[in-house]
Formats: structure tokens, sequence, C-alpha cells
């Protein structure tokens, strides 16, 4: 690189032939020694030799002897005098001075009129105007030849150096421009390949030359919102650089894990940033996913908050969601590098799949608000009120507990119907139970006004129900329990709700709304109880015999007759006039019924049991060995009674 151009400030300083002119020598003399007439050769030599025996220190000695001899009046006279006399030329050079600014500031008000008159005194900015006083040369000397050929040669130099100096600047600038255009080129065709992709680009609020990428969603909360925005900085040989900001460097997701009795036995997978992390599009989307993880995990905190009564728990970065009594649901923050294998996992394929479906089902439902919040912004603004309306939190966790806790119940259900089945096949009754899981969830309707995903959406936000209905041994009856959850605050929970069909008992209606497990499979095992009771007590009785005894049939059977039908128990009467009775129990482990004669105690009108040595007793249970069944347990009754 060349040297960079220098210009002297100084002006060159002229070295003359001779120290002195010879007039000036000749008045020097004159003043020290006099005439020339009075000057010789001998005397200058007599005052050199003098000059070298005088002692330097005398005269001093003889100035200070002087001035002690004076007294004290005449030195203070003294003083003033040289006080007065230094005052008097500073004044005379103070007024030199100002005369000369004032020539000067006159002279320059010629070109630069309003910088001079800063400098003018009042005085002369009163006796003169300004501008009337002008320099310039007239007639200058005449110039040697060889110091024009000395100007010449020195002009010529500079300009040489000057022209160097100027071509290697144009030239580093030339080198220095090629640079920048290909680093703008670069640059510009990296925003340029980002905005063919999709993404928004704009320029920054606060940085008015800068560009920025909208990475973020614009129905988000605005703490979120406002950090969707990143710049686009312009880094090395045009390199383009995603400034962040307050991202994290590592790529973060929620991850949900499936717990049962304190250990993990499902996972969720966390999304992992591209293989190509170099490039700018995969950086944007690592930003864009680490930010959406982050609005979700916080809208989850937010929502668990107000579910604190469901048994919903949070910590610092965790939320556990229940289940049932043994199971939980655990969401979290982690960076996707974690290792989330951890002491005590049982993993199975099973409880994956459930922690990647409640992984994705998250996801699409705060994508869900996200698209609630467009839509309520497109339209009309409600009217102003002087209270700010509150952000209402999303529906994140409630569907999904709603869902959850459903199909815990349907399972449940579904359990203890097909154990009731089993226990009835074993007895040799016939039944059928049919089961139809969410059947709130049917076909969806076209619409113009949303999409398919959006009501899909809505059908999950909405009460889940779920139909269970079964036909019992007796012609005509049946009965439904129809199950309802809804993810709403409130209510919020699952309510039975069962309607029985009896024609031998129409009056016998369950309850509405019944919250408990326990209490459903009481009145769903007492109809069936009921049915069992009127089947037995319906057997043959088209073939009674008129002319026997009451309740007697032709065949010389007992007919029994249902008399306390809520306590399954059945009456009959034989040829003797004694009294029998016959008492169903049943539940979801068995099927018992038992016979045994009754007396008449006295005083009372009624029988009272009393256990006989003829007492039969028949017990089925689903997995034990073939037994008669129930109807071969009542002929064999019956025909014993007889």
């Amino acid at each position: 690189m060349a040297e960079s151009f220098k210009l002297p400030l100084r002006p060159i300083i002229e070295k003359r032939d001779r120290p002195d002119s010879l007039p000036r020598d000749i008045a020097q003399i004159n003043a020290q020694w006099g005439s020339f007439r009075e000057l010789s050769e001998a005397g200058l030599r007599e005052k050199i030799e003098a000059d070298k025996r005088k002692d330097q220190w005398a005269e001093e000695d003889e100035a200070d002897t002087r001035a002690a001899e004076l007294d004290d009046s005449d030195r203070k006279e003294q003083l003033y005098k040289r006080r007065a006399e230094i005052i008097q030329y500073a004044l005379q050079a103070h007024m030199e001075a100002s005369f000369a600014l004032d020539f000067v500031s006159l002279l320059l008000s010629k070109h630069n009129p309003r910088q001079a008159e800063t400098s003018m005194s009042p005085f002369l900015k009163t006796a003169a105007p300004l501008g009337s006083l002008n320099a310039d040369v007239v007639n200058p000397p005449p110039r040697p030849d060889s110091a024009l050929r000395d100007i010449k040669s020195v002009s010529r130099g500079w300009r040489l150096q000057s022209f160097n100096n100027a071509a290697n600047k144009l030239l580093n600038a030339g080198s220095r421009l090629d640079t920048e255009v290909a680093a703008e080129t670069g640059y510009w065709n990296e925003v340029l390949a980002v905005k063919e992709k999709g993404w928004k680009v704009c320029r920054l609020p606060r940085e008015g030359q800068a560009l920025g990428v909208q990475y973020g969603f614009l129905e988000a909360t605005p703490i979120f919102r406002d950090r969707g925005l990143a710049a686009l900085r312009r880094g090395e040989e045009g390199r383009l650089v995603l400034d962040k900001g307050l991202i994290p460097r590592k790529a973060q997701g929620v991850r949900v894990r499936v717990k049962c009795r304190d250990r993990i036995i499902g996972c969720s997978e966390v999304c992992r940033p591209a293989q190509d992390a170099e490039t700018i599009e995969s950086r944007i989307l690592q930003a864009r996913d680490t930010l959406f993880e982050e609005e979700l995990f916080h809208e989850v905190m937010r929502e668990a908050r107000i579910l604190g009564s469901q048994g919903v728990t949070t910590r610092q970065n965790l939320v556990c969601v229940p289940v049932s009594e043994e199971q939980e649901i655990l969401l979290d923050l982690v960076d996707w590098d974690q290792d989330h294998a951890s002491a005590g996992t049982a993993i199975s394929s099973e409880h994956n799949a459930l922690a990647d479906a409640i992984s994705h089902s998250i996801r699409i439902l705060l994508t869900y608000a996200h698209r609630q919040n467009l839509r309520r912004r497109t339209q009309y603004p409600p009217p102003l009120a002087p209270k700010r309306r509150p952000v209402p939190e999303y529906q994140i966790l409630r569907p999904i507990m709603a869902y959850l806790q459903h199909k815990s119940h349907i399972q449940w259900l579904e359990t203890f119907i097909g154990d009731l089945r089993r226990v009835l096949e074993s007895a040799g009754i016939g039944c059928d139970f049919k089961a139809t899981d969410f059947s709130s969830i049917g076909v969806l309707p076209p619409s113009h006004v949303v999409s398919k995903v959006e009501a899909l959406v809505g059908v999950f936000l909405a009460p889940f129900e779920s139909t269970f209905s079964g036909t019992l041994t007796t012609p005509q009856s049946s009965f439904q329990v129809r199950i309802r959850t809804s993810p709403v605050v409130p209510p919020f929970g699952t309510f039975y709700d069962i309607s029985a069909h009896l024609p031998q008992f129409p009056d016998v209606q369950p309850p509405s709304r019944i919250g408990l497990q326990e209490e459903v499979a009481e009145a769903v095992t007492h109809f069936v109880m009921l049915d069992i009771a009127s089947s037995i007590s319906l057997r043959n009785t088209q073939s009674r015999d008129a002319s026997g005894g009451p309740g007697q049939q032709a065949t010389g059977q007992l007919a029994w007759e249902v008399a306390y039908p809520h306590h399954g128990e059945l009456l009959a009467v034989d040829s003797g006039g004694q009294s029998k009775k016959m008492k169903v129990n049943l539940s979801r482990e068995e099927l018992t019924v038992e016979t045994y004669s009754l007396i008449r105690a006295d005083g009372f009108p009624n029988p009272v049991a009393a256990r006989s040595s003829t007492l039969l007793t028949q017990t089925w249970k689903p997995g034990s060995e073939p037994q008669p069944s129930l109807a071969d347990f009542v002929t064999r009754a019956s025909q014993a009674s007889a």
C-alpha cells in the first residue's frame, strides 16, 4: 500500500546566505562603540583582554552594594517607577497587538466579512466600513531562473506524488468497493431466499435501516408476539446472521411423560432441530419452534393454575396432570439434547403413543387458539369499557383431561360390564351389550365458514358422550348408560345417565346424573338382578294348572313370584301350604341363588325365614368348572320343593 499523503502545516523557512545584512551590522557597531573614527584595532584588543580578566560576579556584587546603600524610601520609589514602566510597556504591547488585529481583521473583511467582524474592535467598526481595505501584490520583484526551475521541479514532484497517492487511494477504494458489492450481493441474495421461502421480511420498528424476519405468531400473547421478530444482520463476507435476541441458543421443546406408580412408562419425542443447522432457514425454524414451545409451556402453566381444584399441580418447570389414582401426565420444558431417560423408567410403545398423542394435541390446541384470536380480531371490536378485559386462558389441558378422564370411565364401564356378562354367561343367562365410544364425535358436516381442522378441534372442545346399551333375559327388557364428560369449568367432570326399561317394574327408574362409579355399578347390578328375578317369575307362567293349588303349575312344579324385588327375593307355596323362598344375589364377581323354607312365627301374619336341612345353594363364577345353569337350578329347586 502506498504511503499516505502528508500536507505540511508550517511555512518553509528560507535560509539566507548571510546571517545579517551590512546596514544592520553598521548600526550595531555605532550603538556599541560609537563612531568609526574612535574605533581602532588596538582598542578592540585591549577591550577583549579586559573582558577576559574581568570577574563576572563583580557587577552583581556592585549592584547589590548600591542597592544596600539605598534607604527604604528610595527603594519604594524605585519599585514604583519600575512597576509603572512594566505596566506602560504591557499597555503599549496590548495597543500594538490590538492595532495589528484590527488591521488584519479589516484586511480580511474584504473576503470574509462575518468572520472578520467578530475580531474587530468597536471603534474600528464605527470608524471604517467593512471591506474598505484590500491588499494586492503590485509589480513583484523578478525571481531568478534557478529559483523558477526549483519551484517548477518541486511543483512537479508534488503533483506526481499527489497523483500517485490519489491513484493508490482510488485502487484501494475500488477493491474495497468490489468487496462491499460482493458482500451486499450475497446478503441480499440470502434475504431474497428467506422471503421466497414464505417468511415475512420487514423493517425493524426501532432501526429504520435494518431488516428483520417475522418468524413468530402475530396472534400470540404480546410477550411472545414481540419476540417473534429477529434482525437480519450482515456478518463477515456478506454472510446473513440472524439476531434472535431473547431466544435461547439451544432448541427447546415441551416433553410429555406418562407416570404410573412412581415410574415413567411413556415419553414423547421432543422436537429436534434440522440436521443442517448452519443454513439461515434452519436457524429461523429453530427460533420459531423454540418460541412456540415456550409459549405453549407458558399457556399450559397459566391454565394449570386455575385447575388446582382438579388436582393439577405446578412446580418451577413441571406440570402434573392426574388421570387416575395410579396414573398422571407430566409436562416440562427441556432442551432437545437432554437425556430423556431417567431412573426408574419402564418405557412401553403403548404409553409412548399416548404421550405423543398428548404432545401433538396440545400443539394443535394452541394453534387453534391462535386462529380464534385471528377470527376475533377480524370481527367488529366490542364496545369500550372502563376496565380492561382480561385475556382468558387457552383451553389446552382441559380438553385433554376431559378426554383422558372420559376414556378412563369408558374402560372402567367396559371392564365392569364384561365381568358382569361373564358371570351371567357362567349361569347360562344370555345377554347382549353394545358400546358406542365417543358417540358425540360423528361425521363432520361440510361447512364453508371454518375448515375441517377447526371443525374437528371444535368437536374435541365440546362435551364427550359415550353410550352403553344392553338387552336382558326377559323380553323387551333393556337398559342404557350414557357417559358425559364436560371440559368446561364449571361443571367439570364425568356424569352417568342411566335409563332402564323393565316391563315388570315400570316405575323403577335410577337417579339422574350419577357421578360415582360405585353408584353406577350398584345401579346396573340392581337392574340386572331385577331382570333375573323377573325371568324366574315369568318362567312357565303360561302352563299353570287352573285346578292346582295357588301358585302351582300343572307339572307339579312351584310357581315363583317376586315378593321383594329390590332384595331379589321370590316366594312360592307348595301343595302342603308351606312357603318357600328364593334369594338372588348378584355382583361383578359371582351370582348366588339360594332357596330355603319359611315358617310362620306366632303372632306374625307373614312367614319368617328359617334355614332347614333342605336348603339349596348355587354360586356361579366366571372361569370355574362347568355347573348347571340357572334354569336347571330353578327347575331342581321347584321339584325339590314340591
